[in-house]
């Protein structure tokens, strides 16, 4: 998963790839807590904003659930074992903060601490390093009831979820990601509906947005705190690369506005410590309430950038529409793009997108590491 500036693997003769990497480059797999470990009910775990999503009617494919996904709660040892055959040097997985704290705060189910005390150290007896993900979207229902991400409370108690967790697991795990992906859980949860918690307000996407990575920033020292010397705190954002589709000058315009909305809203207030000019504009709402010392919180220096790349827009301006700046030309996502190869899920395969993202986020905001998550 880590990646070195200067390595240009080369495919030898037969097609293997030894001797192309270094010794230190690690390959690994990555899952989410609600989507393989199953036993929603059992010991101890709290209900979780996906729990509550899946069973909406119309939300999930099939009306399908967690409750007992791939059963991995059950069968730790197994899964570890097939890991180990496959050759795994690392293993990305997420932690459910509704199974260490019910309740979203307050008293702590120590057997939720348990079983990722059991992964962490089934992991190491089979050699592969663990990588911790605090978040990847299970927010605690009874915090959603609350407000969710809407609310500055849930920052802080992300925080004192965090540190829990770090003082529990920090003697043997050495690499820790804050969040799994915030744009999705500001933009897909409460934006577009199409993740939990299923809201659709474009302004609680920026206000959930800005928590989140408050959030980010308050849990930062306190997992520090706790995790053994040289051990690594980062967050991991997923890039949506934007290519014009023409060279005129109002499609380039429409680029940049995608451009900021899918890859500059996070990545620039982490690095930057400034949300990009134009993105609240683009989304047609008010910046998020921001309090003093917010952004020197956001962009505290972390010790690696975990990438997720999956497909990228193609962009070309369409016709123009008169609204409040005056005329502006509309913006067109082309799609199926001539020629290309599609996923099952519709995203066109466009390899050569993650050799460019890689070299973009190196040029741009030159992270201590970068590791492809």
């Amino acid at each position: 998963m880590s990646i070195t500036n200067d390595t240009q693997p080369q495919v030898i003769a037969d097609g293997s790839l030894e001797g192309a990497f270094p010794s230190d480059f690690l390959w690994g797999a990555a899952t989410a807590s609600y989507q393989i470990e199953g036993a929603a009910q059992e010991d101890g775990r709290g209900p979780s904003i996906w729990d509550a999503f899946s069973r909406t009617p119309g939300k999930v494919y099939r009306g399908d659930t967690g409750d007992v996904a791939d059963d991995h709660y059950h069968r730790v040892q197994e899964d570890v074992a097939l890991m180990a055959e496959l050759g795994l040097d690392v293993y990305r997985f997420s932690i459910a903060w509704p199974r260490i704290f019910p309740q979203g705060t307050g008293a702590i189910n120590v057997k939720g601490l348990d079983f990722y005390d059991r992964l962490v150290d089934t992991l190491l007896s089979h050699g592969i390093t663990p990588l911790a993900t605090l978040y990847h979207w299970d927010l605690p229902l009874v915090l959603q009831e609350q407000g969710g991400w809407l609310v500055r409370d849930t920052a802080h108690a992300f925080a004192d979820y965090a540190e829990v967790v770090a003082q529990r697991l920090g003697d043997r795990v050495g690499w820790w990601t804050t969040h799994n992906e915030p744009w999705c859980t500001a933009y897909l949860g409460y934006g577009t509906g199409y993740h939990a918690p299923g809201l659709q307000d474009m302004q609680m996407a920026v206000i959930a947005g800005h928590n989140v990575l408050v959030s980010h920033g308050l849990a930062m020292p306190r997992i520090r705190a706790h995790i053994r010397p040289g051990a690594q705190v980062g967050i991991t954002l997923n890039f949506t690369p934007a290519y014009a589709a023409d060279d005129r000058p109002e499609t380039l315009a429409c680029v940049e506005q995608v451009d900021a909305f899918s890859n500059r809203w996070f990545a620039d207030a982490i690095f930057r410590g400034s949300y990009p000019q134009g993105v609240f504009d683009y989304l047609r709402v008010a910046p998020p309430p921001i309090e003093d010392g917010d952004f020197e919180l956001i962009s505290a220096p972390i010790d690696f950038l975990g990438v997720n790349y999956y497909s990228r827009s193609l962009v070309r301006a369409g016709e123009s529409t008169n609204g409040t700046a005056g005329t502006t030309p509309s913006i067109e996502f082309i799609s199926p793009v001539p020629g290309a190869t599609y996923t099952e899920t519709g995203w066109e395969v466009y390899p050569d997108g993650l050799r460019l993202l890689l070299k973009r986020i190196h040029d741009d905001y030159a992270p201590r590491a970068i590791l492809i998550t």
